[in-house]
């Protein structure tokens, strides 16, 4: 391991790891070095496999902490392992999910029996993408067993993959720099595809993924992509593929329908003929599209699924309804 590096790499960020966390961090990259002896791997060729044996691991003894994963996901950024870092960043991705649903549970129908849909289900962080799905249908059955169909819609949007609303609070005003959502909307989407290019020019990622020619071109040809556009009263948002290069290069629609999806709550279940995940918990990817739109209009709205990679759709879509004054906004300038 380079200690010093590493140590330099965490104090040079933009925003400095504290000194406190410098130490725990190396000593926790210094641990899974010595795991990894024993698959004869190291801290550069270390792979998801390595990564989600260790995380079980540390689940066991209860040290499955936010700051040890991050540790490690930024170590596997210094040394430029790619598997390392993104593994790791999907035993995180959306980890609260299931604690967010709980609570919004308990804001919908009571805690009482918000708690009892979760009784006997853990879902402690770590927890590699195969074994999620088990949990998530776990909680859907239980949901459906104790909870009115239109509350269970409702929980599952407001938990939102676990983003507050704070997190979008420039959409109001850019909003309001706008002459109506029109220019809005195609402000979003010129800022979303220079986005785009600027990660393929530089060779980043955009969060988990690879940004090519044919990736924005693509999304350059969905104009209800990345950005969502109106349709007539209603927005229509279309997902960007978890790994667009992959999906656009599949010919194997089950495989394409994977790399199309988000959610590690129930991406394995695509793959797995033996596990069925409801196309009802998309809500919850539902309710985050909706997100930025109901701070950008400063209103609640409302969500409909119209495909789901979970019910055979080769896409994930949702509308949201556009209040009528919005609309003539429009129509009437």
């Amino acid at each position: 391991m380079d200690k010093e590096g590493y140590r330099k790499y965490l104090t040079d960020r933009e925003q400095p790891v504290p000194e406190e966390k410098i130490g725990p961090a190396i000593a926790m990259v210094e641990r899974f070095g010595q795991f990894l002896k024993e698959s004869k791997r190291n801290l550069q060729t270390a792979t998801s496999l390595e990564v989600n044996k260790f995380s079980k691991m540390l689940i066991e003894e209860g040290v499955n902490t936010y700051d040890n994963y991050v540790a490690l996901s930024r170590y596997g950024y210094f040394v430029k392992n790619m598997n390392l870092y993104l593994a790791v960043l999907e035993l995180i991705d959306g980890a609260e999910v299931m604690q967010v649903l709980r609570e919004r549970l308990g804001e919908t129908v009571g805690e009482s029996k918000g708690d009892k849909v979760f009784e006997g289900i853990e879902a402690p962080l770590g927890l590699p993408s195969a074994e999620k799905p088990k949990i998530t249908k776990a909680v859907l059955d239980q949901m459906k067993a104790l909870v009115d169909p239109e509350d269970c819609k409702m929980a599952l949007v407001g938990t939102a993959h676990g983003i507050p609303k704070e997190w979008y609070k420039q959409e109001r005003e850019k909003f309001l720099a706008a002459k109506d959502i029109d220019e809005y909307i195609a402000k979003k989407r010129e800022n979303a595809i220079a986005e785009l290019e600027k990660h393929r020019d530089d060779g980043t990622l955009f969060f988990n993924q690879e940004i090519t020619d044919d990736v924005v071109e693509y999304v350059k040809s969905r104009p209800d992509m990345l950005s969502g556009m109106r349709d007539g009263d209603k927005i229509v948002h279309t997902k960007i593929p978890y790994l667009t290069r992959h999906y656009l290069d599949e010919t194997d629609e089950k495989r394409k329908r994977y790399y199309a999806c988000h959610c590690a709550w129930a991406r394995e279940t695509i793959l797995d003929d033996e596990m069925v995940v409801p196309s009802s918990f998309c809500y919850c990817s539902g309710g985050f599209t909706k997100q930025p739109w109901e701070v950008a209009l400063d209103q609640s709205l409302e969500v409909m699924m119209v495909k789901s990679l979970l019910k055979g759709d080769m896409e994930c879509t949702f509308t949201i309804p556009l209040p009528k004054e919005v609309v003539d906004k429009v129509e009437h300038s």
